[in-house]
């Protein structure tokens, strides 16, 4: 845990002090994320605190020191009930008084530290394996924001494309314009649909932009303009074939709590041994036949045998596994959702898979189509309209293709998400 700690801190300061380089990958937006997110603090509070507490655990061990003063009133006291002529013995008095100073170092605690130390290491498992939850749901989150950025990426590059397309067709209606193939209409209407992309090209810009900041800001660096975001190729990504959630070992952790919480349970019906030495200063003193203040020591070995536990033992111990049986109704409840995510998403590659299938095909068709259009604007036979028309049939192909590749990508890190 320690060089988990480590590693987390020396990357929150690594990546403060280093800028950005021209690639950037989700892999590394995931790690600026956890590195970056306010709850990572969270790890050093968590690991302090079972440091102090096994401290405070320990010190179980060291001698006890305690110090104890009264001060009290009898109605009535221990008298000898013998009258011996010519002697008088005088009683003692109603108002005594005692302090003390008691040492005591144990023997045997019936395990008592111990359980406390395991206590507390099990408690602190379970909230280091909380926490490791919590950032785990960044990834999601990262995912999110990357992926948008790459189909905001796909659009842009699709519309400058577009764009040198309309370029083209400007220049060969302007031709056929100064032939008299084309009238002023045509060279205006190639002229809306080169602005109208223009525009588009502008409204992508600014989205793409948008999510930077906001993936700027969850990493905690500024994102240049000029950065590569690098698209991950879905044959490349591996994850486990298992179930490997950090919600998996954050049930486990629980388990192992109220199994250690079941140990401890022992140790509350257990007898205690120390020895002990006693110093006090009081009246009456040990001889209690003296009126007087005197000092006075005791020392030895005690025994403490509690036998109170045992009368709440039986619930004790159902609360424990009534607590055990709702982690493994959580646990249940959690694989349920996750397995009806995994289908999903299993389905959901599958028919983007079978889509892309189509894709290719599909653009070189619309491509034969829109270079037809253009042989038969230059014969005269359909007008630049119905040109612009195929122009952006074939866009919307070519688009599409590179909307479907984003989505493969996103949904294998959705499933890869859902499964490690």
């Amino acid at each position: 845990m320690k060089r988990y700690l480590l590693f987390y801190n020396f990357l929150l300061v690594f990546t403060i002090q280093t800028p950005l380089q021209a690639q950037l990958t989700i892999e590394r937006c995931q790690e600026l994320a956890k590195a970056n997110h306010p709850i990572i603090q969270r790890h050093q509070i968590i690991g302090k605190t079972a440091e102090y507490n096994l401290s405070n655990a320990a010190k179980g061990y060291l001698p006890q020191l305690m110090v104890l003063a009264r001060a009290t009133y009898q109605s009535d006291v221990t008298a000898i009930p013998i009258q011996i002529p010519g002697i008088q013995i005088d009683g003692l008095s109603k108002d005594q008084y005692q302090a003390t100073i008691d040492i005591s170092q144990s023997l045997w605690d019936g395990g008592a530290v111990n359980a406390q130390k395991e206590l507390v290491k099990a408690g602190e498992a379970v909230e280091q394996e909380q926490l490791k939850v919590d950032l785990y749901a960044l990834e999601k989150r990262v995912n999110q924001l990357f992926f948008g950025v790459l189909l905001w990426e796909a659009q842009i590059a699709q519309n400058l494309i577009l764009q040198a397309e309309l370029q083209r067709s400007y220049a060969l209606v302007y031709a056929y314009q100064q032939n008299g193939v084309a009238n002023q209409a045509d060279v205006d209407a190639v002229s809306v649909e080169r602005l109208r992309c223009q525009q588009q090209y502008q409204q992508l810009l600014s989205g793409r932009m948008a999510y930077i900041e906001m993936l700027g800001v969850m990493i905690g660096q500024s994102i240049d303009e000029s950065v590569t975001f690098v698209k991950p190729n879905p044959d490349h990504i591996l994850f486990y074939n298992q179930m490997n959630r950090p919600e998996m070992r954050l049930f486990d952790a629980q388990n192992r709590l109220f199994e250690t919480q079941k140990s401890a349970l022992l140790v509350g019906y257990m007898p205690r041994f120390n020895l002990f030495v006693q110093g006090g200063y009081g009246r009456p003193g040990l001889n209690m036949l003296k009126r007087d203040f005197a000092p006075f020591a005791i020392g030895g070995i005690r025994m403490a045998w509690n036998f109170g536990a045992l009368y709440t033992r039986k619930n004790d111990l159902r609360k424990i596994e009534l607590n055990q049986q709702n982690v493994e109704v959580l646990r249940e409840t959690f694989l349920y959702y996750t397995n009806i995510d995994i289908s999903q998403q299993n389905i959901q590659i599958e028919r983007i898979r079978k889509m892309m299938l189509f894709d290719d095909e599909m653009i070189v068709l619309r491509e034969r189509i829109r270079q037809a259009a253009e042989a038969k604007v230059a014969n005269g036979t359909i007008s630049v309209s119905e040109l612009m028309r195929e122009l952006h049939a074939e866009h919307l192909a070519k688009q599409e293709k590179s909307i479907h590749e984003i989505e493969l990508i996103t949904a294998i890190y959705d499933l890869k998400y859902n499964v490690n």
